[in-house]
């Protein structure tokens, strides 16, 4: 254990504090996809998390190797949200029991190294860090670029996530998704 808890230090692997709140971490822990994906490696016991919607899974893939899908938010195809053009969004209600449930089932305790990543490493990858703080648990990294990573800023794809984040550094993914990894709804 102690060798593992040294190879991941906060201070070995630290991306750069997020400048937007929303994507900050009461632990102050934060990685690239890359250095997750290194991280995750160097350490067996390490577990990778992913708080997407299902509907992002399906349509967008799936980092190989995550061990825990629980979404931190759903989309609710029942409620329209006219300021984002879109299916409004609804925080998943039994997302803390769901990921306790998870983490226990794969023997995590406090110290166990969590890295936890949603689309673009920003508002619910970091809140979903800091519940698991409320918890006890003291290592978990928030993916600060998360699956899909960041958005371009010019040329004929301006607007496109094609910058960064695990599918876009040529980190191994896929579209099909383990059935006992997969989220299954519950409420």
């Amino acid at each position: 254990m102690a060798l593992c808890y040294t190879l991941i230090s906060p201070t070995i692997y630290a991306a750069e504090k997020p400048d937007k709140v929303t994507a900050q971490t009461t632990l102050g822990l934060y990685v690239t996809a890359q250095e997750a994906w290194e991280l995750l490696n160097k350490d067996p016991d390490a577990l990778l998390v992913d708080v997407r919607d299902p509907i992002e899974i399906k349509f967008t893939g799936f980092a190989s190797g995550t061990d825990i899908h629980v979404p931190w938010m759903v989309s609710d195809p029942q409620q329209w949200d006219e300021k984002r053009s879109s299916w409004a969004m609804k925080k998943n209600p039994h997302f803390e029991s769901q990921m306790i449930s998870a983490l226990d089932s794969k023997k995590a305790n406090p110290e166990t190294a969590i890295f936890v990543m949603c689309r673009s490493g920003s508002t619910r990858s970091a809140p979903a860090v800091n519940l698991l703080a409320e918890k006890g648990y003291t290592r978990v990294w928030t993916i600060v670029d998360g699956f899909e990573g960041g958005k371009l800023q010019s040329g004929n794809s301006k607007g496109v996530r094609a910058k960064d984040g695990w599918r876009n550094s040529g980190l191994p993914w896929g579209y099909k998704v383990d059935a006992d990894i997969a989220w299954k709804n519950s409420f």
